[in-house]
This record gives C-alpha cells, structure tokens and sequence, in this order.
C-alpha cells in the first residue's frame, strides 16, 4: 500500500558556511491539506534541547535568547512562496553551529508524513586573503592605444575544509562592474560577454603563477580597456548533495587604467567637385607619436550616406602594411610620403558622387618577427559631387501634315537639332504630350500621349492607349534625329496643342542608363475651323399628269456644304391619306439606296409588284424613283430623305446631317 502525506524539506547537510557572512537556509512543504499558504517555525540545537528562533505566524514564538537578534533583523524570516520560506541569518558565527529543525503546523485532516526536517550548519573560520599586485589596492596606468599590459592579484585560503577558488577579473569604466575572464572553481575558462571573440584570439588572457597569483594579460589595448580593475575572488565548497555552494566572496581594486590615442587617420575638411570625365584625388594622411619601427595599413571606402557603417560601406582599394595594393581598372593607390596616402580615381562619372573616407591600422613587429597591430583609425567622410557634362542640342517640332476636315490624318515631326559636344555613350528618347486650349483661364495639365525609356520601350499614356492599339495613333523614329506621331483620323477631341520633350541618355560603366537633361519643344496647335453642315434636297416630278396604270416617276437632287467628299443615301417615302387603314401612322417606308449604292425594300409589301419599284442613282448628287403600274392605292405625298456620309476612321463612313426633300403628290382625281 502507499501512504501520501505531508513532506518537509530542507537542503541536505551538513551546510559549511564561513563566519561572518550570511546564511540562508531554505525550507519548503508539500502534499499537505488546508489552506496554500502554510506557516513555518524554526528552532535550533548545539546539542540536546531545541531553542525557538522565529515563526512565520506566532509574533511570541522566539525564545528570549533570540529576541535581540530577530528585533534587530540579524535573523529573519523571508517567504518565497505559499509553501517555503527561507531562514536568513546576517553575520553567522562560531556559536550558531549546530541543528536547525524547520516545522510547520497540520492543517491536514489526518496526520500524514512528516511535519519537521533538520539540516546541520557547521561555522568555519575564514581563511580567504585577496591582494592587489605588491599589496597595493589600486595602481594607475597610463597607456597607449595598441599596448599590452598585466595586472596582478593573489588569491589565497587557509580553510579547513577542501575549498575551490573561483577568480574573476572585472572593469567599470561607467555605473556597472563588467567580467572581463574567469577561472572557475572547477577549472574552466570563461569569457565575459563582450571579451569572447578577443578571448579567442588570444589578446585576453588569464594565468596562474606562483605564490597563488593570477594575472591577466591584454593585449591591442583599445578606448574600451579604460577604467577600474578589480580581482573577484569567491569561495565554493561541495555538498552534501554534490552541488557547488558559493559560501563567501571578496574583492580588491587593483589597477585604474587610462588609454591614450597613439595615431590619427584624416582628409581635408569640406566637399570636393569635380566634373565628370575628369580624375578624383584624395589624400589620406597619418598622424602618429609612435618612434621607431611601424607599418601602415590603409584602405578607402566609398558609401551613398555620411551615417553609413563600415559594414555597409564599399571597400575601393587597399595597401597592406608590405605596400601591396588590391587591384583595379579605374582606381589606383600610391604611397606618397611616410604618412600620406593618395587615391586616384580616373574617368569619374556621376555616379561616383557620394562620401568618400580613409580606414589605417598602424602595425609594429614583435620580437618572435610577427607583425602586432597597435591601433586602427576611420577617418570622417569627405563630400565628393561629380558634376555631369551636359549635352547641348535643340529640339523643333513641326507639322508634316495638318487636317482641313474632321477624319484627316495629323502627322508631327519632331527633330534634334545643334547637337553639340555630344557623346558616343549618348542616347535620345522622346515624349509626346497633349493640351487642351481653353477660351477661359482655366489651368490645363499636360496629358502624356507616350515616352519612350533609355532602352526605347514605348510607354503609353492613358489618353490614348486604345487608339494606339487599335492602330489610330501610331509613333515612329524616322531617322536618327526625328521622331513622328502621326494621327489617321483627327477628331475633333484632338484639337489642341502638341510638344514634344527630348530626353538625353548616358550610359554609365555598369552599362546602365542615367537621363543627363530634357529639352521641351515649342507647342504645335492643331486646328481647323469647323462649319454647320447643310444639306438641301429638291424633289421633281418628270410627268406632271397621268392616270393609274401609268408609272409614276420624281428625281431627288441633293446639294451640300461643308462636308468633305460626301456621299449619300436616299429613302423614299409616302404618306398615305387618313383613309387609308393599311397604316394608320399616315408614313410608309418605301425603298432605299444607302452610300455604297446597295438598294433595299422597306415596307412595300405588295408581292403582285415586287419589282414594281426602282431607286436608282443617276448621277453623285441624282436620283430617280419609279413606281411601274399605279393603282389607286398609291395616291399620297412623296419625299426622298437623305443623309449625308463623310469618310471616317478605319474605312468607315460617319452620318455628316439629314434632310428631307420638298412633297410630290400622286393624286388620281386630279389626273387628266
């Protein structure tokens, strides 16, 4: 069977702990009943008896042995959840070495499990001496950027107990204590946060030496290595249960170290401006107060921003400390003097323009013949503008063909002219755009007809993407230094101003194309002056008097204006007497011949005469009706209506005006 009840635990003992420092001794319940949070007493034994220390719950609990120390705070209790608490005790001394027994009161429904548990503490003497180099607490030093220096403390314990040492060395150059390396208790090396890539290089180190001292080496000294060292030092013993316990820790300040700056890497102030095509010089000079034997590393950079990073710069060339220079077309490096260092850049074009900065490392040999780097310096960036060369040309637009007449074609002829200075990395592009002439002052945007890009890619513009599609607007490159937009049929909607806008092109070393400058044209109006179409049409009856039977004949001459080559279409028609109920609308659509002469019945519905009418076109403007065999039922007025047709886009014939011609009257009691 199993039994679950209440569980007490405290840590496995016995606890060594050093005199005069603070001990916390947790305790902690489990798998009771009633209430979360439980309540927790604490007595102590040196050697039988028990003595009441402190109680989480009972104000009257401590013995009066204890009283003075639990008012004043030495010994506390400090909750850390519902069902633990912890047992502080500031400044331990030889005589609190013994039993301490943690209890907590049931609230259980049955007594189960244990209700106490007991850890012995044994108090050790303190053993643990940390000294700065020759015993002194702090030592300043004054150093250069790129030296090395050592500092050392002494560690020592004289502890009963099998102890490990724990050293580590730290620096503050703010607020804040900051690791720098460290020798664990368990014999292991571990870098400070911000030391691991320098640990790994080998410019941080940490040794052991006789007489229980433990020095740090630095080497490549920076700003950052400015400040307070101090010697860490902590003291561990293993438990009961085979964990690491940290039971004290001491510290002394050993060294206050200044870095000085040993070199300087800068240009001239201000911007530089150069024209293109012509050649970018720029020197970079090194100061130093180092003596005696040292190298220069020194490499350029070029980036878009003054705020740009190192990172995010682009590396135009570079000298290594042997004078060895990275290779390049276009760029070239000299070592001018001991300290100046010039950058060359042939051919600039405009794409150079941005910030240009200088980087230099000072490297000095070491005894073993290897090359040590002291310092490395970024010089601040220098503006640098290349001004394009502009080309020089005009640009004339003219038209080739002008319309008269709505539907007539439109054709713009936009030409170079006075090139001038011109280059064989030089390409024009053209622009076409359209504006609508207004009586008022109204502002009118330019509307885009269509651009070309640097590659001669036709863009279109929205006011006329369909009619260029369909092939109504077409653009062409005639010639080398002529563009044309050619219109197949203006309308109306098309009057207005037309310009065009010459783009040079230049073609940088990336084979890319850069535009230089846009040189509009004068405006071109295209106009014509519009008149109200008129359309007469007279009708003639050829036989003033006939009977039925006899055929009934009328012509229809038509005359206009302002139409351009018109052509007509006729439509006979008659209106019929009241009487007459076989269309009680009075008007009866007889035959007709449309533009492109093709003739068609209307309603003449009378199938003992189909071919009893004729229309037919006597001459451009003429036409003559027939009506074989008259009857009675034919008697009515007679008209031709016509419709005049001009010529419209793509072929079609586009309604100009209609008119109606004069009566003629077929009424047989009135014929002799």
């Amino acid at each position: 069977a199993f039994c679950r009840g209440r569980i007490v635990r405290v840590p496995k003992g016995p606890l060594i702990r050093v005199v005069g420092t603070e001990v916390v001794i947790p305790c902690s319940v489990s798998d009771y009943d009633g209430p979360s949070e439980q309540n927790f007493d604490w007595e102590f034994s040196r050697e039988a008896d028990f003595v009441r220390i402190v109680s989480t719950w009972d104000s009257t609990f401590t013995s009066e042995e204890y009283q003075k120390r639990v008012g004043r705070g030495d010994i506390k209790l400090r909750r850390s959840s519902n069902d633990a608490v912890e047992l502080v005790i500031r400044n331990i001394q030889p005589a609190d070495q013994g039993r301490y027994k943690c209890s907590t009161p049931s609230t259980d429904a049955t007594v189960q499990g244990n209700y106490d548990a007991e850890v012995q503490v044994k108090v050790i003497s303190d053993g643990l001496s940390v000294s700065g180099s020759k015993g002194r607490s702090s030592t300043p030093l004054r150093l250069s950027e790129g030296d090395s220096f050592r500092l050392r403390c002494s560690a020592v314990t004289t502890s009963p107990e099998h102890t490990h040492l724990h050293v580590t060395w730290q620096i503050k150059s703010g607020s804040a204590w900051r690791d720098i390396l460290s020798l664990t208790h368990e014999g292991k090396f571990q870098p400070g946060a911000s030391y691991e890539e320098r640990y790994r290089n080998g410019d941080i180190r940490l040794d052991t030496g006789a007489n229980d001292t433990y020095r740090l080496s630095v080497s490549q000294a920076s700003s950052a290595d400015g400040g307070a060292y101090r010697c860490l030092v902590s003291e561990w013993v293993r438990g009961a249960d085979g964990s690491w316990q940290r039971i004290q820790e001491k510290s002394v300040e050993v060294a206050s170290v200044s870095i000085q700056r040993t070199g300087e890497c800068y240009r001239w102030a201000g911007n530089v401006s150069v024209t293109e095509r012509d050649s970018l010089d720029l020197t970079c000079n090194i100061t130093t107060d180092r003596s005696g034997i040292f190298q220069a590393e020194v490499m350029w950079y070029f980036s878009a921003s003054p705020d740009d990073t190192l990172s995010d710069a682009q590396l135009l060339l570079s000298m290594d400390r042997d004078s060895v220079v990275s290779d390049s077309t276009l760029i070239s490096l000299s070592h001018v003097d001991r300290n100046s260092y010039r950058l060359l850049v042939r051919d600039v074009d405009v794409e150079d323009s941005g910030y240009y900065f200088c980087e230099a490392a000072i490297w000095v040999p070491l005894h073993n013949g290897s090359w040590h780097k002291v310092v490395e310096r970024t010089s601040a960036p220098v503006s640098v503008v290349v001004t394009a060369l502009e080309p020089d040309y005009d640009v004339f637009l003219n038209a080739s063909k002008t319309p008269k007449f709505s539907d007539d074609p439109t054709e713009l002829n936009c030409r170079i002219t006075n090139v001038q200075d011109t280059e064989a990395n030089l390409r024009f592009t053209v622009s076409w755009y359209y504006r609508q002439r207004l009586r008022s002052d109204d502002v009118v945007t330019d509307e885009l007809l269509a651009t070309m890009d640097a590659d001669w890619t036709l863009l279109l513009g929205d006011r006329s993407r369909e009619r260029i599609q369909n092939g109504e607007i077409i653009f062409s490159k005639k010639s080398v230094d002529t563009f044309s937009l050619r219109i197949q049929w203006t309308s109306e909607g098309d009057r207005g101003d037309y310009f065009c806008v010459i783009s040079a092109w230049s073609r940088h070393r990336n084979n890319s194309w850069v535009k230089r400058k846009d040189v509009t044209s004068a405006p071109v109006n295209v106009f014509w002056a519009t008149q109200d179409y008129t359309l007469t049409v007279e009708a003639v009856k050829l036989k003033p008097f006939f009977v039925a039977g006899h055929t009934f004949e009328m012509t229809c001459k038509v005359s206009s204006k302002n139409i351009k080559t018109p052509r007509y279409s006729v439509l006979i028609t008659a209106e019929k007497p009241l009487t007459d109920q076989s269309n009680p609308n009075g008007t009866t659509r007889i035959i007709s011949l449309n533009q492109d002469s093709v003739v068609r019945l209307e309603d003449w519905t009378d199938q003992t005469r189909v071919d009893g009418v004729v229309l037919e076109k006597v001459q451009e403007n003429e036409f003559r009706y027939r009506m074989y065999q008259t009857q009675i039922s034919d008697a009515g007025l007679y008209r031709c209506v016509v419709t005049a047709w001009s010529p419209g886009g793509g072929g079609m014939w586009r309604e100009a005006v209609n008119g109606l011609s004069n009566p003629i009257q077929i009424d047989f009691q009135t014929s002799g």
